[in-house]
Parts: structure tokens; C-alpha cells; sequence
């Protein structure tokens, strides 16, 4: 994206993101710019389930607002689950995987 679409684009990628917030299951998100490329945007959203943010994809306002901002995305994974978080200061929790191949899964 051209530095001269980042007004029009953060415009739209609020909305968008407003759009997922009012979806149920949505936790939080941010919409961020690179510090070194300002043409390279990151829309972050957390949900509490992904069945919920697939749910919510269908939803005729993220259809609208969100769907063509999306479309926009760079090909590459885009969907992750959180393994390990830490508060400043904190330790770090380790959360177990959805996945069974995960090398991050508690052994019981």
C-alpha cells in the first residue's frame, strides 16, 4: 500500500475492527503499523474460541467492513492460538495446544 492510502485504510480498518468487536466471542484487538515500513499494517483480533471468530466472519457488518479490508491481507497464516503469555515482570504460563503434534502440549 502507497504511504498516501494509510489515512483512508486506517479509516477502514477501524470500522472493520469495530465491526468484529461487536461479534460475540470477540476478546480484544488492535489495529498497528510497522515502525519500520509504513505501508505494513497489522489488524490483531482475540476471540475465545475459533469457532466464534468463524462465526463471526459470517456476520452481514464484518461482511461489509471487514471481509474487503481482509482481502487486502499479505498470503501468509494469519489465524494462531496463544501457547505462552507473561505479564511485565511475570512469569510465563504456558497454555496447552488444540493441536496433538504441538511441542508446547503439557505431559501428563
Amino acid at each position: 500500500m502507497a504511504e498516501a492510502e494509510a489515512d483512508d485504510f486506517a479509516e477502514r480498518a477501524r470500522v472493520a475492527l469495530g465491526a468484529l468487536a461487536e461479534r460475540p466471542g470477540y476478546v480484544r484487538g488492535e489495529l498497528g503499523r510497522a515502525f519500520d515500513d509504513p505501508t505494513v499494517w497489522c489488524l490483531l483480533t482475540v476471540w475465545d474460541s475459533v469457532g466464534s471468530y468463524r462465526r463471526a466472519l459470517g456476520a452481514y457488518e464484518v461482511k461489509l467492513h471487514a471481509t474487503p479490508l481482509l482481502a487486502r491481507a499479505l498470503d501468509e497464516p494469519s489465524a494462531f492460538e496463544p501457547l505462552a503469555t507473561a505479564a511485565p515482570g511475570g512469569p510465563v504460563a504456558v497454555a496447552d495446544s488444540d493441536r496433538a503434534d504441538s511441542p508446547l502440549r503439557s505431559r501428563s
